[in-house]
């Protein structure tokens, strides 16, 4: 019997949205499935960053057959147009349809899956690989473990406990695992349950994404009350643009005000900005930290290190499957072309399904945010999109699989290259293009002619500076 003909169930990893997502499609086409969460609760991740709200409303946070599933049982929608948060999300959504008399019992958490592979051979072995089961080691709470097999996996295990490093390489800067307990990654609760930690320190966020923004914008209200409260900020780019967003032009109300906050406390000078600042050491210095960046640039000392720069798949626990990555960002391969962050910078990805998420290994699918890699545009809704396509191809409903419909809401920097957008935007940097070749826009030549060092928007290391008076030339709009 082959595996597609297996009584086995489908075997999903992870609860949060997407997985809780692939378990309702499963159970609505009566197919068997297993939920394996390795928290304590469903959607362990989510309530990690409880207290961030979303800039994309209910509307683009919920999936069809989970909300069918839940109607049944007397759940009432919240607003359409409202904006969760994390433990809103959790608590009015993802709980109550874990509770749902169809999923509460297909659920298990505490289950950290370790390893996948096909029960009997490894992925060397081709004769016959679709007709072996998927065997998952699974590790329990209670120190145990286990192997169980599946006809198919759904990976929907996510990338939040995976961070990235501070380091512009990848790999942690020297004097980071050392410096461990003062750093945190994601984004801190600094107004709630963290605020002891934070409260009157010298505090240095490292990154240039919305979780930087989200954390920045949290210790300026900190530093509000408390004016001991220091804030810097290192960013990677040479400029503000992809951060600061599009503004009025984004169709998520709340993702262009996230931007436009952003750029305000930029501009009140409430903080200290350090441009193209590739770490690369971190060492003590009395009591403090010194972040050192490639050309011996060096910000601080402070007392406590944010690392916004995003989270990477970890691809240990599918070594033993014949996985096929884009070679960077570590998504499926033929996904990788449409969100490359290098050539998009916004929501409209190309409708996709179980054919750009399939692997050579039959059975075997990436889904939700891991399935775009280090990719950091992803979107709610392109996991359930996902999801429902995989759960037909699954079932066998190829007419359904196939006819994928994806519609996402832009962020006003919609381009092929962000870069070339930037520059028609405002012709360079600011005041227009570069009238020489020493000089990177009008009012970068400008400064250099009245015998200043320029804007420094273009330089490839560049000094931290109170963003009052130095943003790019006084204008953080094309910075």
């Amino acid at each position: 019997m082959s595996a597609a003909q297996s009584p086995l169930p489908v075997a999903v990893i992870g609860g949060g949205p997407v997985g809780l997502a692939a378990a309702a499609h499963l159970v609505t086409r009566g197919l068997p499935v297993k939920l394996y969460e390795a928290g304590a609760s469903v959607a362990a991740h989510v309530r990690h960053w409880g207290h961030v709200r979303l800039f994309s409303p209910w509307g683009f946070n919920t999936d069809a057959a989970a909300t069918a599933i839940l109607r049944e049982h007397g759940w009432q929608a919240p607003p359409a147009t409202a904006l969760p948060t994390g433990s809103d999300l959790y608590s009015a959504y993802l709980q109550p349809l874990a509770e749902a008399p169809p999923l509460r019992g297909v659920i298990e958490t505490g289950a950290r899956v370790r390893d996948v592979t096909r029960a009997g051979i490894d992925k060397v072995v081709s004769r016959g690989r679709g007709d072996y089961p998927f065997a998952l080691s699974i590790d329990t709470a209670d120190g145990g473990s286990r192997i169980e097999l599946a006809r198919a996996v759904i990976d929907a295990s996510g990338t939040w406990a995976s961070p990235n490093p501070a380091a512009a390489s990848g790999t942690p800067a020297a004097g980071e695992v050392t410096f461990a307990d003062r750093i945190a990654y994601g984004i801190p609760e600094v107004l709630g349950r963290d605020r002891a930690v934070y409260a009157g320190q010298r505090v240095l966020v490292i990154g240039g994404g919305h979780s930087a923004a989200n954390a920045l914008l949290d210790l300026a209200r900190l530093a509000e009350t408390d004016e001991r409260t220091k804030i810097l900020w290192a960013v990677r780019a040479g400029n503000l643009a992809r951060v600061f967003g599009g503004g009025a032009a984004d169709k998520l109300a709340a993702r262009g005000a996230l931007g436009d906050d952003l750029k305000r406390l930029v501009e009140s000078g409430k903080l200290e900005l350090a441009l193209s600042f590739a770490v690369e050491r971190i060492e003590r210095r009395g009591d403090g930290l010194t972040v050192s960046a490639r050309s011996g640039y060096t910000l601080g000392p402070v007392d406590r290190i944010v690392v916004c720069t995003g989270q990477r798949p970890d691809l240990a626990m599918t070594r033993e499957l014949r996985v096929d990555l884009d070679p960077w960002l570590e998504s499926a391969r033929t996904l990788g072309p449409m969100i490359d962050p290098n050539l998009h910078s916004c929501g409209s990805v190309p409708p996709h399904g179980c054919n750009e998420l399939a692997h050579p290994e039959p059975g075997y699918f990436a889904v939700g945010v891991k399935s775009y890699g280090r990719a950091p545009t992803f979107l709610m809704a392109t996991g359930y999109e996902q999801v429902r396509s995989v759960v037909a191809h699954l079932a066998g409903d190829e007419v359904a699989a196939n006819d994928v419909r994806l519609v996402l809401p832009e962020t006003g920097v919609c381009s092929t290259n962000i870069e070339a957008e930037i520059a028609a935007s405002g012709g360079g940097c600011c005041g227009g293009p570069a009238p020489a070749e020493d000089t990177f826009c009008v009012d970068d030549a400008n400064a250099k002619a009245s015998g200043g060092g320029g804007c420094g928007c273009g330089a490839t290391e560049t000094k931290p500076m109170t963003v009052a008076s130095a943003s790019c030339c006084g204008s953080a709009r094309n910075a």
